[in-house]
């Protein structure tokens, strides 16, 4: 059996962690000294006790019985204490003699990598929570994104990295099928080596507007296409104390009242600092969510384990047209 997705001890530099995504170990490290150590077992002190035998009264009787209860008071201390020796050393040496800490077993996983073709990776203890009910978890990318009133987390959609979606359904107004009103989505960048993230976000605004209101992946027309495009906004911005570049596009589509679309990159806080592109997309008109929306979400993204982290830099950076 495979390990699940997680951090793991790199196999081929075991001072870092590696991203395993369940198949394969992908390029996304980070340092483990934000793991919490396992604590070593400690084996339970014992101490023996003294059973106390009441003692005989009067005479060569209680002589009798002051003997007896001393040799049964000894005989008792003498198999406790046997006992704790015996369990002791069970616990804390191998079958060579060696001192052992008990741990579970480690999994084990067929990960392609030039070191070892068999890792056996230690899980990593600093597992972000997922159980805050105000953010969603991108834990690959090591951000988390308020999950602000109207959104909800994502459930029945063809993308695995929609982060969040507006609540509710509708029939689109082009092709068969059900729509959203809202869709944040996160992605790594990995289609080239490109670190400017404002270079990134000018070429994937055309993607990100053809693939929410052109055809989805699933090759349907839900909006029976685009018939025109504006830019509204672009800009540097501040996102979880990193400089990113954002680009957004007014669209305008053959059904429906169109929508807009942006694309923000920005550099991962995390690992090897991967660049990170989070894509959204609005429907126009009052059914749509606010387009304030989007400057909130942004505002409100932060490094995973650090929710106070706001600004930083670029924090006195805002958008220009």
């Amino acid at each position: 059996m495979t390990p699940p997705p997680g951090w793991y001890r790199d196999p081929s530099a075991p001072h870092v962690e590696r991203w395993w995504d369940g198949t394969a170990w992908t390029e996304h490290r980070r340092s483990p000294e934000a793991t919490t150590p396992q604590q070593p077992y400690t084996q339970p002190q014992f101490t023996p006790s003294t059973p106390t035998v009441p003692l005989g009264t009067g005479g060569s009787g209680a002589s009798r019985g002051s003997g007896r209860a001393k040799a049964i008071a000894l005989t008792g201390a003498a198999v406790v204490l046997v006992a704790a020796i015996v369990t002791g050393a069970v616990v804390l040496r191998g079958d060579d003699g060696d001192p052992q800490t008990q741990t579970a077993p480690t999994p084990t996983s067929s990960a392609p990598t030039s070191a070892d073709p068999s890792p056996s990776p230690s899980e990593s203890s600093s597992e972000p929570s997922a159980d805050d009910p105000s953010v969603v978890v991108d834990e690959l990318n090591g951000i988390t994104l308020p999950l602000l009133d109207g959104w909800a987390r994502p459930q029945s959609v063809t993308e695995t990295d929609i982060m969040m979606t507006t609540s509710g359904t509708y029939d689109c107004p082009g092709d068969d099928g059900l729509c959203r009103h809202g869709t944040v989505i996160s992605r790594t960048v990995t289609s080239n080596d490109e670190k400017s993230p404002e270079t990134l976000a000018k070429d994937d605004i055309s993607e990100a507007a053809d693939r929410a209101y052109d055809r989805n992946k699933v090759n349907q027309r839900p909006f029976h296409g685009i018939t025109s495009h504006a830019v509204v906004e672009q800009g540097s911005v501040a996102v979880a104390g990193r400089t990113g570049y954002f680009v957004r596009w007014r669209v305008k589509t053959e059904a429906g009242p169109g929508g807009y679309v942006q694309s923000m990159a920005f550099p991962s806080s995390v690992g090897s600092e991967s660049m990170v592109m989070v894509r959204y997309a609005f429907d126009a008109g009052e059914e749509g969510p606010p387009l304030a929306d989007m400057d909130r979400i942004t505002k409100g993204i932060r490094p995973v384990g650090d929710e106070g982290t706001g600004g930083g830099v670029g924090s006195s950076i805002g958008p220009t047209e």
